[in-house]
């Protein structure tokens, strides 16, 4: 499994969730999610080579991805006006998509 594309793969995904949805703030919303991931990198490594060597279950990774749901600022969809719930509710997506992403690349 070659993790650095795994990370890549990851920030696409994430880019392509949420550009698709706020199309007129799609450079902000680039900036929060590249901060999101180099803030998370390290731990999402981490936790990625764990699950693939079995040393956590998919419940344990899937808790510690939400252990970071905090570090998701999203500082420009908060600035657009959006209510906390739907923030909230794209904070979720994101977690869920990371969460889909690395189980389908380590469960393949």
């Amino acid at each position: 499994m070659d993790i650095e594309k795994l990370i890549k793969e990851l920030k696409d995904s994430l880019l392509t969730l949420l550009g698709d949805r706020y199309k007129e703030i799609r450079p902000e919303v680039e900036k929060d999610i590249k901060d999101f991931i180099k803030q998370s990198e390290d731990k999402l490594k981490r936790w990625i080579l764990l699950l693939a060597e079995g040393s956590i279950t998919k419940d344990e990774f899937e808790w510690l991805l939400k252990s970071q749901k905090d570090l998701l600022a999203l500082k420009t969809i908060q600035a657009s006006g959006l209510s906390k719930i739907k923030a909230n509710n794209i904070k979720n997506s994101i977690i869920k998509t990371i969460f889909d992403v690395v189980i389908a690349a380590v469960l393949k």
